[in-house]
């Protein structure tokens, strides 16, 4: 075996092996590493338990800010942690003060979900805080604490709140100067026990990674092709990326009103604050605080608490005579001839000797479970009220979001110039070394310039609600006057640009025609939403005119509608006007016929919702239910329009979206602090609302990816292979389905079938067959009827043989003396018999024929019988009677043999007019 194959033979093993070695040897180094602090503690049988010092705590505090404003003591540092393992709680303090001299009493509190849970006064110098006792400007404040405590301590802090995503505590700390019995420093810590619906790394990537895709795909069908017409429709049905944003900022900016948020809402929005410009990088922010300077603007303004501002209701607020009561009620002044107090002051002791290096602990020595100072102009820690709340996940102050996103929107503008122009010049690189065909793409090579135009103008179009909001958010939060004359400016030209080019655009095809106002009546129908929960519709009298099936109506108002008509019956559809796709299409291309000025529809809706989301801030109730009224009315609207050629945008846009709008408004009335909500309950409607727009998140990317299959068909429409081949049916079915859209012309539905009348119980016979007898064949049988004259030939027609009476003739006229219903026989057979028996041959042959004739044939429609009887036979002449017979009616003559064999006529039967009337 050559050496190669053994080597590639081994190869697994050995990288099993050195990935063996080297996770011991990453477990030596941890195990016997002399730098890992560990603490010991008992368990409830006795046993000794040795703990990580750097172990991650059930409950820790985070970021912390000040909630006095002028507190005499600088903190830099300031951290809590429960362990549940050991029954303690730790609390950290550095910093430093100008007091020369001042004994002191603590308090540290634990509120959760806006209730107080557990709550500390005590004396640093009996907690042996000695750079606390007394506190002095010369040394610096360095403090730490071991409280051990019960169950019935933290009795008040249920399970859940171990595990449950971004639990919403704060951790307060109060110090008091005995002197003044006056409070001179508060701070306030959030606390976290590490799970949390804020993932903006990993789901801010994933949304990234499908934002891509959808803006390659839509720019790819944008400039494949050299018709325009055709471009146009195949770019009308991909996804569409204002669409995909229109989502993303909808779930982004739902923080902007200024309602109390639960804590989870700001965790899963900081997932997509980036679509909505809310990028943190810490050169833009330093740069954007040296042009705002002091002035960060007034956070309570939108309903949030700021660091660096008095907050006396923090927690509920404090009673100094309760404060100072409580005193002797500290851990650390218990009863000694109590058992259990006595050993549980020992177990801390113990502990404390153990945790007192944990004061120079810091991340570097595996110890991270602590936050920092937040800067000003940031609400407090624990504090999510309003749109500045919602920016704490993302550490930008509510004075730098509008700088924030209008440079954000200004590189975005950059990079999708720079990109259109970058792709141009690679295929033209490529065109250059042969690497493509020169035909490749040359429509847009040849015009790449209005291309680049479109696709900026577009990221405008994308950006407007983003922009004008931030603007309107400026002009109320009252910042500084620089950052508000520039959010002034770039209102303006934003505002009135993309008016006046909607507006031009408008009138560029509506030019050549005039507007007439044509009267209608408006009716409120009985309708069904789905077809099963009962509402009401609305039709137009024009409208209900042509359909099939008219739903009652309610009842009915005039109403003016002013309509368009063409100068120019003849002038080519907007759909295949090349000229004015050219121009506008980056506003109308992705609109239906007939709904092509919808991108003017949708400006003003817009605009609507940033003026009641930034004008309005701080008035909660005129945001809510201001934007409630107006996105149930665009609802509505959107649904009765269906603007979007393309059925996914017009499933994610009008009803997805459109449903989480108002679903989403009307349960953030419930966070408004005037109804004084539980906090487990606002948190239980928070996870409401992260379901519903989770679900709208979902099901958009899920249009993403189906809009790139469909862009990938698109792209390959001029190539006779396509692959993967199990797709071919698919591809040809979503052509079909382009060919039928475009032209967006109402279906022709078949006439509705007359109803046919419910079928009753019938009886109906088509025709009777009668088989011959043996009687039919028998030369020597006498037919009973046949000693009755037969009627007239007419009158046989209209007559029923079968009838009662005609039986009873038949029975009256027989000959013989046979009782009625028996049959005559012939006699015994003779020598005579034989000897005519070839000349009666032909006879019975006759009368086979005449028997077999006959047939019973129905009457017509009615349903009854008629009996018609067909003779096939010859016939001689009707001989009539002379005048005087002849009124009494007509005599029928047949040719009859006798006993000797010779023809005779005699007569069978004659129909008086007397016989007729009696029938």
């Amino acid at each position: 075996m050559a050496p190669n194959n053994v080597f590639r033979s081994y190869l697994p093993i050995l990288l099993i092996l050195l990935f063996s070695f080297l996770s011991l040897a990453s477990a030596a180094n941890v195990a016997f590493d002399g730098n890992t602090k560990y603490v010991e503690t008992t368990t409830d049988s006795g046993e000794a338990l040795w703990l990580k010092d750097a172990r991650r705590p059930a409950l820790y505090t985070q970021n912390f800010g000040d909630c006095q404003g002028d507190s005499l003591i600088n903190v830099t540092r300031f951290d809590a942690a429960y362990y549940r393992d050991n029954m303690t709680v730790l609390f950290h303090l550095e910093g430093s003060t100008n007091v020369a001299n001042e004994s002191l009493m603590m308090y540290i509190g634990v509120f959760a979900y806006g209730e107080k849970r557990f709550d500390l006064v005590f004396n640093p110098c009996n907690a042996q805080i000695y750079s606390l006792c007394p506190m002095n400007r010369s040394v610096p404040i360095e403090a730490n604490g071991i409280i051990p405590v019960s169950q019935s301590d933290v009795a008040g802090i249920p399970n859940i709140a171990l595990s449950i995503p971004d639990f919403e505590g704060q951790a307060i700390l109060r110090i008091f100067a005995n002197s003044t019995q006056s409070q001179i420093g508060c701070f306030s810590a959030v606390v976290t026990n590490g799970a949390t619906f804020s993932h903006p790394a990993a789901v801010g990537s994933v949304l990234g990674v499908f934002v891509i895709i959808a803006i390659a795909a839509s720019f790819a069908t944008a400039i494949y092709g050299d018709y325009i017409p055709t471009i146009r429709t195949h770019y009308a049905h991909s996804i569409s990326v204002l669409v995909v944003f229109s989502v993303f900022h909808h779930i982004f900016y739902t923080g902007a009103l200024s309602v109390n948020w639960p804590s989870v809402l700001p965790a899963f929005w900081s997932n997509f604050a980036w679509t909505g410009g809310m990028i943190y990088s810490s050169s833009m922010q330093d740069s954007i605080n040296q042009l705002i300077g002091n002035n960060k603007g007034n956070t309570s303004v939108v309903g949030a608490a700021g660091s660096g501002s008095a907050a006396q209701n923090l927690g509920g607020g404090y009673s100094i005579s309760q404060i100072y009561k409580r005193t002797l009620s500290g851990i650390f002044e218990r009863d000694p001839n109590s058992l259990n107090d006595h050993l549980m002051t020992l177990r801390a002791a113990k502990i404390e000797e153990h945790l007192v290096k944990r004061a120079l602990a810091n991340s570097t020595e595996g110890y991270d479970w602590y936050g920092s100072p937040v800067k000003s102009g940031v609400p407090l820690p624990g504090n999510y009220s309003g749109f500045a709340g919602t920016l704490v996940e993302e550490s930008i102050p509510a004075s730098n979001a509008f700088m924030t996103g209008f440079i954000w929107l200004l590189i975005a503008l950059v990079v999708i110039a720079a990109s259109v122009v970058a792709f141009k010049w690679i295929l033209e690189a490529l065109v250059k070394y042969r690497r493509i065909n020169e035909t490749r793409l040359a429509y847009f090579r040849e015009h790449w310039i209005g291309f680049t135009q479109a696709a900026t103008l577009r990221t405008m179009i994308i950006g407007f609600f983003v922009i004008i909001y931030l603007a309107l958010f400026q002009f109320t939060y009252k910042g500084s006057a620089g950052v508000t004359a520039i959010a002034a400016i770039v209102f303006f030209v934003v505002f009135a640009g993309l008016s006046s080019i909607a507006v031009y655009a408008c009138y560029y095809r509506l030019r050549w025609g005039h507007f007439i106002i044509r009267h209608d009546r408006l009716h409120i129908e009985k309708g069904d939403l789905l077809s099963v929960i009962p509402g009401i519709g609305f039709a137009l009298a024009s409208q209900r005119s042509e359909k099939a099936d008219l739903r009652p109506s309610l009842f009915s108002i005039p109403c003016r509608f002013v309509h368009y008509v063409d100068d120019d019956p003849q002038r080519v559809e907007i759909q295949q006007d090349e000229d004015y796709i050219k121009k506008f299409g980056w506003l109308s291309a992705r609109f239906r016929r007939t709904r092509w000025w919808f991108f003017a529809f949708w400006l003003v809706y817009e605009f609507i919702r940033a003026c009641f989301y930034g004008g309005a801030a701080g008035h909660p109730m005129t945001q809510v239910f201001g934007l409630l009224a107006v996105e149930f009315v665009a609802l509505i609207a959107i649904i009765k329009l269906r603007p979007f050629e393309g059925a996914r945008l017009n499933a994610l846009m009008v009803y997805l979206l459109g449903f989480s709008k108002v679903a989403t408004l009307a349960l953030s009335a419930a966070f408004d602090v005037r109804f004084n909500l539980a906090r487990i309950n606002t948190t239980v409607i928070g996870i409401v609302v992260i379901v519903i727009q989770g679900i709208l998140a979902i099901f958009t990317l899920i249009a993403i990816v189906f809009g790139a299959i469909s862009s990938y068909m698109s792209l390959t429409r001029n190539h006779e292979v396509f692959r993967p081949r199990k797709w071919e049916p698919y591809r040809q079915r979503y052509f079909s389905h382009l060919e039928k859209t475009a032209p967006d012309v109402p279906p022709v539905h078949p006439p509705t079938p007359t109803p046919e009348p419910p079928k009753e119980p019938y009886f109906r016979v088509g025709s009777v067959r009668r088989e011959p007898k043996i009687e039919d064949n028998d030369p020597d049988y006498i037919d009973p009827a046949s000693s009755r004259a037969s009627i007239a030939p007419s009158a046989a027609m209209g007559s029923r043989l079968g009838s009662r009476r005609n039986s009873l003739r038949t029975a009256t006229m027989s000959s013989g003396n046979l009782p009625y219903g028996a049959r005559s026989h012939r006699t015994s057979w003779s020598t005579r018999d034989f000897g005519s028996w070839h000349e009666a041959a032909q006879q019975s042959n006759r009368s086979s024929q005449f028997m077999s004739g006959s047939r019973i044939m129905p009457k017509s429609s009615d349903g009854n019988l008629q009996d018609r009887i067909e003779y096939e036979r010859v016939r001689t002449p009707v001989v009539k009677a002379p005048t005087t017979a002849s009124a009494a009616g007509p005599l029928e003559i047949r040719k009859m043999r006798d006993e000797k064999g010779k023809e005779k006529e005699a007569p069978l039967a004659e129909r008086s007019s007397e016989e007729d009337g009696k029938d």
